[in-house]
């Protein structure tokens, strides 16, 4: 528990740490070949209740703090929060404008040359809500949706110690991954050597702890700390940026455009929200180039509805593990569950010269997101179903029949946990 208390007071403190549930969809799954019948039952130990509790009051107190801002958000019907008075239109690239609506106005365009898309942002003069709905109703061919904000999948806990270590003079992994979440500390120890592109905040390096640490589990390679591609070249894109409306669906498709321009062949999105029908659209357009897209399915709880773009139709829904190979009792479960990766009792690298200790979801997929960077070298749509058949073959299962909404295909990369004593962490 004091454990736990330690990662609620500093979560409190991130700009984006909290999640908001959404209706369940029902999702086909991957295309990978039958799998052989569990070797070991799954664990379904849970913790404390006080510990259950916190968790969810902490997602809604967040939900409160990011509604403070009332002057840029606002929520949907549902209580999800988006950019307020604005509307995302999408189009194909050179296609006509969408019809002209009453009460709503042009704020800007954002061509996405790399998936051939138009996303044009609309400014409603009046109720958001009810503006769209009358904009659909007027061109009900047309794809609106609220520009929807997304948070992060995981909590961070203050450092306990120095964390001191010589970065590693291993080998670099050969691969490349693209990374959307908050910016990067590259002057971390466990980047030296690795090359870093970042993109977003107009070039201003905003850092982040949720995204420095999921970026960590990518690439870092140092003693303390090696991630699942250690020392691979890392296309890191801020949809952050520090900003009250950081993680909104605009800036997502941009990053996805970026690194599809860039053609990074695994993405890793440690994001979660509501589902989103113009994001659906993008990621829809990113996967048909043959990119893998992995995801945190996100910390509400097994009974709670479905988190995107994890449940997304041919996205790779991750969840976590501990320290004991158990699914953690916040972790989300259905169709969207792809793999079981470590996501508990681990460090991370922090935003200074230490390690955190870290906890969710948001922390598991980028260990899946490395596993198949290495089997991907380039986006290609057969290639990339290949990798991910390839990592479910290899996967330890957890439970039967494979998949299942709890564990997927079962846990891989139960050797990339670093104990957080190894990063100079106290438990």
């Amino acid at each position: 528990m004091r454990a736990l208390a330690a990662l609620l007071v500093l979560a409190l403190t991130h700009a984006a740490a909290a999640q908001i549930g959404v209706p369940a969809v029902r999702l086909p799954s991957v295309g990978v070949p039958n799998l052989p019948a569990a070797t070991a039952p799954l664990d379904a130990t849970l913790p404390r209740a006080d510990d259950v509790q916190a968790l969810r009051e902490l997602r809604r107190l967040h939900v409160r703090e990011l509604l403070r801002h009332r002057e840029v958000i606002e929520t949907d019907a549902h209580g999800a929060p988006i950019v307020r008075g604005e509307i995302l239109a999408l189009t194909a690239q050179g296609a006509p404008m969408p019809p002209a609506a009453a009460g709503v106005t042009v704020l800007r365009e954002l061509t996405l040359a790399g998936l051939g898309l138009r996303l044009v942002v609309l400014h409603a003069n009046s109720d958001t809500v009810g503006t769209l709905q009358r904009v659909q109703s007027a061109d009900p061919a047309g794809a609106y949706d609220f520009n929807h904000v997304f948070t992060v999948s995981g909590l961070l806990a203050a450092p306990a110690g120095p964390g001191a270590a010589a970065p590693d003079a291993g080998a670099a992994v050969s691969a490349t991954l693209g990374l959307i979440d908050g910016g990067v500390y590259e002057h971390h120890e466990v980047f030296a050597g690795v090359t870093l592109h970042q993109h977003g905040c107009a070039g201003r390096p905003v850092p982040d702890a949720h995204g420095t640490a999921v970026a960590s589990l990518l690439v870092g390679r140092a003693t303390a700390l090696h991630g699942a591609a250690p020392g691979a070249t890392l296309y890191a894109a801020d949809v952050f940026c520090g900003l009250p409306t950081g993680g909104a669906v605009d800036a997502v498709a941009e990053a996805f455009d970026w690194l599809a321009h860039e053609r990074v062949p695994v993405i890793n999105v440690s994001l979660v929200g509501p589902p989103n029908k113009l994001l659906g659209e993008v990621l829809t357009a990113v996967l048909a180039r043959g990119h893998i897209v992995v995801a945190a399915v996100g910390n509400d709880g097994p009974a709670a509805a479905a988190l995107y773009p994890a449940a997304y139709p041919g996205v790779v829904g991750v969840t976590a593990v501990d320290a004991r190979g158990r699914i953690l009792p916040e972790a989300e479960r259905g169709a969207q569950v792809k793999f079981a990766a470590p996501g508990a009792d681990m460090a991370a690298a922090s935003t200074g010269p230490g390690y955190v200790r870290v906890r969710g979801t948001s922390f598991a997929a980028p260990l899946v997101a490395g596993l198949l960077a290495v089997r991907l070298p380039a986006p290609e749509k057969s290639a990339a179903d290949a990798a991910v058949a390839s990592l479910a073959q290899s996967a330890q299962r957890l439970s039967q029949p494979v998949p299942n909404p709890v564990s997927g295909y079962g846990l891989v990369g139960a050797e990339l946990r670093r104990q957080p004593a190894l990063a100079g962490l106290r438990d």
